[in-house]
């Protein structure tokens, strides 16, 4: 296969040695790693069209991958070695900022946090808020649909943009790069390559919509009874809060636990352990008092209700981030911990009570011993029902063997509470086979249509997010 002609079809990288492919092989989490024909690294939206031309004149699979943090495998190579992974690592122009407009436009390979910092210094919000912001891109998050944190009050990365730059599967570029809200003029073709994984094409550059920064953010950290307890919780705050709640979040007190053991600067905010904790978020106010005022009142009537027991309000910044810092460990301080079995589901935000308690006892019934790990997003319905094996410890291969059962047990769970398997982290490998055990018939077909339409070789991202059609 002509390496040579690729290598003079476009300007940037081209890196077909092991040592250097090697980082872009393997997932995030190292669960899958694959072989590639050669790792591009293109320099503008034109390179990327001149490498997918080059693909599919050669029948060469398209692997597009950002910062490469996905948890779903949807952006790894096969292990057929015949695919090229497309890194959108030199991308990474902000191209311009519109403070009156409200809007940022960026390349794919921007990070997260890059773009949170040109709103920032152009003195404005891009609200979304994950983890990994500081290697996660922005055609990453796109190509995922990313959450994260504060979807409550600004939605998900679909709700943050306005218009793409895509490298379709034929290479060619859409130049869909529209600052508008309103475009009614057909079929939305943006919404198609959002949460497609790169497998109809190539995002190369989005414009991103911004907000008013806000005069004040607060945060309490809320002892709770139960899940049903926090539901109540939230209730009042959206009815006293309004479009000021910006995140409300639900962790279990085997959550805070992890973080206390694994992270040594945390400290538990309250005095008593409780079996639930959530934890509140309040910006957009007028200024810092109001906030604080808003704040406590919600707590005081939240505590005269019976729906929290006690609470700690930040101050200042320091704790206003050691509060959320509480939060944003866990996942690491289960890592750190061993081995896991996740689960990202959706579900109606009414069912979660019910779900936690059902899902609970048929773990404890068929799988004693298993710890749960369940926190997650309570304002959108976004929770994470994640496994940690026995505390006495349990032998890695067998804690292994339980992850089908309990995927199926948990995802059967999710679906009969109306729900969805993957709420932020994409399909990928990791749930694709999963998913269509719940999707009918006419989704799939319909899914399979577009895939076809707009990709017919089959080259964009083979068999992620879909399984190989059977009726090509």
């Amino acid at each position: 296969m002509p390496l040579s002609d690729l290598r003079t079809a476009f300007a940037g990288r081209l890196l077909t040695e092991p040592a250097d492919t090697a980082p872009f092989l393997t997932d995030w989490r190292r669960k899958w790693t694959g072989r590639a024909l050669a790792v591009v690294q293109p320099d503008t939206a034109g390179d990327v069209a001149a490498v997918v031309r080059w693909c599919h004149a050669q029948r060469v699979a398209v692997v597009a991958q950002g910062g490469n943090t996905g948890l779903s495998g949807g952006a790894t190579p096969d292990d057929s070695g015949r695919a090229v992974v497309l890194s959108t690592a030199r991308l990474n122009r902000v191209r311009a900022i519109d403070p009156v407009g409200n809007t940022l436009t960026a390349e794919a390979g921007v990070t997260l946090q890059q773009v949170q910092d040109a709103a920032q210094e152009a003195g404005r919000l891009f609200p979304l808020s994950l983890a990994a912001q500081g290697t996660c891109t922005i055609g990453g998050n796109l190509a995922t649909n990313a959450g994260g944190v504060q979807v409550l009050r600004y939605g998900n990365a679909r709700a943050l943009c306005l218009g793409l730059e895509v490298v379709t599967a034929g290479g060619e570029v859409w130049d869909g790069l529209r600052a508008l809200r309103k475009d009614n003029t057909g079929y939305d073709l943006r919404d198609l390559y959002i949460g497609s994984e790169g497998s109809l094409g190539v995002i190369t550059a989005a414009v991103l919509q911004l907000f008013p920064r806000p005069a004040a953010q607060l945060v309490a950290f809320v002892a709770v009874p139960s899940p049903a307890a926090a539901l109540a919780l939230l209730s009042l705050a959206q009815s006293q809060l309004g479009a000021a709640l910006t995140a409300f979040e639900l962790i279990s007190d085997t959550c805070l636990a992890l973080v206390e053991r694994h992270v040594p600067a945390a400290r538990r905010p309250l005095a008593d352990a409780s079996p639930w904790y959530v934890l509140i978020e309040l910006s957009d106010a007028r200024s810092e008092a109001e906030a604080s005022a808003q704040l406590e009142s919600l707590l005081e009537a939240a505590l005269e209700a019976g729906h929290a027991s006690d609470a700690a309000l930040s101050a200042s910044v320091a704790q206003f981030r050691s509060l959320w810092a509480l939060r944003e460990d866990i996942s690491e301080s289960q890592g750190a911990e061993g081995p896991a079995i996740k689960h990202d589901i959706a579900l109606p935000i009414a069912q979660i009570p019910g779900f936690i308690e059902s899902t609970d006892a048929l773990i404890s019934r068929y799988f004693p011993g298993l710890r749960l790990v369940v926190f997650g997003h309570l304002g959108d319905g976004n929770l994470h029902y994640n496994l940690s094996p026995p505390a006495g410890g349990m032998g890695r291969a067998a804690f292994a063997a339980l992850e089908a059962p309990v995927n199926h047990l948990v995802h059967d769970a999710v679906h009969a509470h109306g729900g969805s398997i993957s709420a932020e982290h994409g399909l990928g490998l990791l749930r694709r086979d999963e998913s269509a055990r719940y999707k009918s018939g006419v989704e799939l077909q319909l899914m399979h249509a577009i895939k076809r339409a707009l990709d017919p070789l089959n080259l964009m991202n083979p068999g992620k997010l879909l399984a190989p059609d059977s009726n090509p």
